[in-house]
């Protein structure tokens, strides 16, 4: 069964360009995924459809409404939906717990994901209390609004989903991956270099081990050379 995602946000077509391309796009036509996306301006009243108001108490930007977000949710969903039920619900917010590759291994685990994309300043808390939300940050920095991150996590989760993959080995050995093999470093390590023909390009040759054919040798150079590179780039991914 394809995994779906619920986007909800106030720029679908900005969110469809993306899906329409590279992974997102592969992962449809292996019938892996499938998305939905949902404006909940569409759910908001009154002539321009306003989804968003002044913050009680003064300051700076416009607050997201709960109405039109209310709404939404309970048109994509049964009023009742919980994690329980099968609806994961993540909400985009820089206060949220980070995404890693570990979270994204949980994500693809799930039969439905649905996601909300904030604007402006903010959400009203009560969309927060609300809803069973599992709030997740791509980092500590400030975006726009929630259609990044929301996009990001949709494409580390789909590269996931099996037969998205030419090989399946790829996201295994990816930076962050589980990895090959077993140890207590395994999953914890960057990626090791990569070559590719030619041999020598401007002085630059490939390590003869990579053209040796010897599997037992090139995966103990591939061992050593993503601990170094960890080592040296992410020590604290060895701590």
């Amino acid at each position: 069964m394809a995994l779906r995602f619920d986007i909800l946000t106030l720029f679908p077509a900005m969110c469809r360009a993306v899906l329409s391309e590279g992974m997102p796009r592969i992962g449809q036509e292996q019938g892996a995924v499938e998305y939905h996306l949902h404006n909940f301006r569409d759910f908001a009243e009154g002539v321009h459809q306003s989804v968003d108001d002044r913050p009680f108490g003064g300051g700076a930007g416009m607050v997201i409404k709960c109405e039109p977000v209310f709404r939404c949710i309970r048109h994509v969903l049964p009023q009742a939906a919980s994690l329980e039920e099968g609806a994961h619900m993540v909400l985009l917010t820089p206060q949220g717990r980070r995404f890693t590759q570990q979270v994204a291994y949980e994500l693809a685990a799930k039969p439905r994901v649905l996601m909300l994309c904030g604007r402006y300043e903010g959400f009203d808390e009560r969309i927060r209390i609300g809803w069973p939300w599992d709030e997740i940050s791509v980092g500590d920095y400030v975006l726009s609004g929630g259609e990044l991150p929301a996009l990001t996590i949709v494409d580390a989760v789909t590269r996931l989903l099996p037969g998205v993959l030419g090989d399946e080995l790829s996201a295994r050995e990816d930076s962050f991956g589980p990895g090959l093999g077993s140890g207590p470093l395994q999953g914890k390590m960057l990626e090791y270099p990569h070559y590719t023909r030619p041999a020598d390009f401007e002085g630059m040759k490939v390590p003869e081990v990579l053209q040796s054919g010897h599997h037992g040798e090139i995966e103990k150079w591939r061992s050593e050379q993503a601990r170094k590179r960890t080592e040296q780039r992410r020590p604290d991914l060895l701590k």
